[in-house]
């Protein structure tokens, strides 16, 4: 490893488990120093203690994307413990089963979107003053092929993952003054959520894999972690407002994607 990311502290929300998991492991190994940011108590100060194991300097805070205090809180944290926040990457999501659009509530779109495009908002805008007194800043927001192709049973989902997207292209058109990238990444992983939904539906799971012009779904570390590294990286400076398909080529033709949501 170049050790790309020495002396930086990043914020990774979701960084339990899944895709939000290998991007810490491999910025662990690029030398960052980041908060843990996670739901989930337990796994997530197991993965802290895991990563110093890897020589990383990290600290895990609980912290519930869909509630403001929680996500201000741990990018004060990142400061608190590190001195600033160099580095954001807005991963965490909890979604639920696949559902047909007219059988969405309200609720339910309304918890996706704080789950995503309030999350993402909240953190940046609290990260803001800092990057910009270092005139130096990288955002690496998680968007979703499902929203891109419009997939079928996670309207909410997709319209959240859109919404992070346009936020993101008018941040990075507002930021760039100020030395501040921010680039999403519309990622085809081995992620906590493929893991459940292969679990519900192994057949289009399986159907979606098969698709893949690699033939195979990411490795969240070596497949999806190395290219947020390199957006994190000083390499990155003169990249931004993009959206990278880190997919194995999974968009160029769509894949697959039809779960059975019952009668219409």
């Amino acid at each position: 490893m170049s050790r790309q990311l020495e002396g930086r502290a990043a914020v990774i929300t979701g960084a339990a488990d899944g895709i939000g998991l290998g991007i810490a492991r491999r910025f662990a190994r690029e030398g960052a120093r980041f908060i843990v940011a996670d739901l989930d108590a337990e796994r997530g100060l197991q993965v802290a203690d895991g990563l110093h194991e890897l020589g990383a300097s990290a600290v895990f805070t609980r912290c519930d994307v869909s509630q403001r205090e929680d996500v201000f809180g741990a990018v004060d944290m990142c400061v608190e413990c590190f001195g600033s926040v160099d580095i954001l990457v807005n991963n965490a999501y909890r979604g639920e089963a696949p559902a047909r659009i007219e059988r969405k509530s309200d609720e339910r779109f309304g918890d996706a979107l704080a789950m995503c495009l309030y999350a993402t908002k909240w953190a940046m805008e609290r990260a803001l003053p800092h990057m910009k007194a270092k005139g130096w800043g990288r955002v690496i927001n998680m968007a979703s092929l499902n929203g891109v192709n419009a997939h079928m049973g996670s309207a909410d989902y997709n319209v959240a993952k859109e919404a992070v997207r346009a936020y993101s292209r008018t941040a990075a058109r507002e930021w760039a003054p100020h030395g501040i990238c921010v680039n999403v990444i519309c990622p085809a992983a081995v992620s906590a959520a493929y893991r459940r939904f292969a679990e519900m539906a192994p057949d289009v799971a399986a159907a979606t894999a098969a698709a893949n012009p690699m033939g195979r779904m990411g490795d969240p570390e070596s497949d999806i972690g190395g290219v947020a590294a390199f957006l994190a990286s000083e390499d990155a400076r003169y990249l931004t407002g993009n959206t990278l398909f880190v997919d194995g080529g999974g968009h160029i033709n769509g894949v697959p994607w039809t779960p059975d949501l019952g009668p219409d």
